[in-house]
């Protein structure tokens, strides 16, 4: 397969909101995918395989405790009683918080901070896709309960907007 064929495949890929692209010309076969660089063993398995072995980690978390409950017993700091009045905004997948768009840019909001619904609070890195987190209210940001870079969980909660 040409080079430069690829490089168009490579482009396509970043473009666009795929995460994967396979394309067959006769016997050869080039496949592109967005998974974890961290295993790479992974992207030679057969695409069911890959998503079997993907599954079971985020659906682990599931049968666990109650959200409250599990926060409140969680190593994030924060237990139920000591989240302020508002509305909550909760984690909507399992991923990693980042609070602003690069390592050297400003967060997204701040305490205090008034925000209209629509405006990005954070972004959620899930797959190697980097999902938007949207206030869902206008309002005061009241408290942030996440640090960037940390783990969340589904159902986690993220932020209060009063």
């Amino acid at each position: 397969m040409d080079l430069r064929k690829i490089k168009a495949l490579i482009d396509l890929l970043e473009k666009s909101n795929l995460t994967e692209i396979e394309i067959k010309e006769g016997e050869e076969s080039v496949r592109l995918s967005r998974i974890s660089r961290a295993a790479p063993a992974a992207a030679a398995v057969h695409h069911a395989v890959a998503h079997e072995a993907a599954h079971p980690a985020p659906a682990a978390p599931a049968p666990a405790k109650s959200p409250a409950a599990e926060h409140a017993s969680s190593s994030h700091g924060k237990a139920p009683k000591e989240i302020p009045d508002g509305h909550t905004i909760r984690s909507p997948m399992v991923g990693t918080f980042y609070a602003s768009p690069n390592p050297d840019a400003p967060p997204f909001v701040k305490v205090g901070q008034a925000v209209k619904a629509g405006d990005t609070l954070g972004i959620i890195e899930a797959m190697k896709m980097f999902n938007p987190i949207e206030s869902d209210v206008s309002g005061t940001v009241r408290a942030i309960l996440v640090q960037s870079g940390q783990p969340i969980e589904f159902d986690e909660p993220m932020f209060v907007i009063g």
